[in-house]
């Protein structure tokens, strides 16, 4: 075939996919996760059911594919802080605060049940060695400049700045939430 013809087709495959995850998004927000059913979904992406079998085998894989879309923009944009001009306890400090007012706000949209299942299994454990793999490049870049502790790996600093700021998403307001980043930070530094 083509290469014009294969673009086309992956292009209208790719619209047909984003169609179903945002329909999905949309009737679930709109009835609840137990009320949203395949048939709805197709009627709200302007599709037929078959075709939204070939894309999907059910609700919670379309709402898990959403959730993955959703988190990459999030990755996407703290690797954009992590390479943005400025020393490296700036652009740490920046995808520090960011990562916790993601969690913040994270805890404000959706249910509980929601919430339990997209934020389980296999594809979250990836998601958090992405973001402590993220942390740590930063944090040995900080421990190059001397502004990081030495008694403590920039891993285990890592996994502590994910764990510390997760709580973030229990905090009531973006104030608490800064000050949260504050005390992270402020124990990162080496000791006086």
């Amino acid at each position: 075939m083509p290469k014009l013809w294969n673009e086309t087709i992956e292009a209208h495959r790719h619209a047909v996919r984003e169609a179903i995850l945002d329909a999905t998004w949309a009737l679930v927000a709109e009835r609840g996760l137990l009320s949203a059913t395949m048939s709805q979904i197709a009627e709200r992406a302007g599709i037929g059911r078959a075709t939204l079998y070939k894309y999907f085998p059910d609700v919670e894989a379309i709402l898990i594919a959403y959730h993955d879309r959703h988190v990459a923009g999030h990755l996407e944009h703290l690797a954009e802080l992590q390479d943005q001009p400025g020393g490296p306890g700036e652009r740490l400090e920046a995808v520090l605060e960011r990562y916790a007012l993601i969690c913040h706000h994270r805890e404000r949209h959706g249910t509980e049940e929601l919430g339990a299942l997209l934020h389980r299994g296999e594809h979250v454990a990836h998601i958090q060695k992405q973001l402590i793999d993220l942390f740590r490049d930063l944090l040995t870049e900080v421990a190059a400049s001397g502004g990081l502790r030495d008694d403590v790996t920039p891993d285990e600093l890592a996994t502590y700045c994910l764990h510390a700021l997760t709580a973030a998403g229990s905090l009531p307001s973006e104030a608490a939430v800064r000050r949260l980043v504050a005390v992270t930070l402020a124990g990162l530094r080496p000791p006086n």
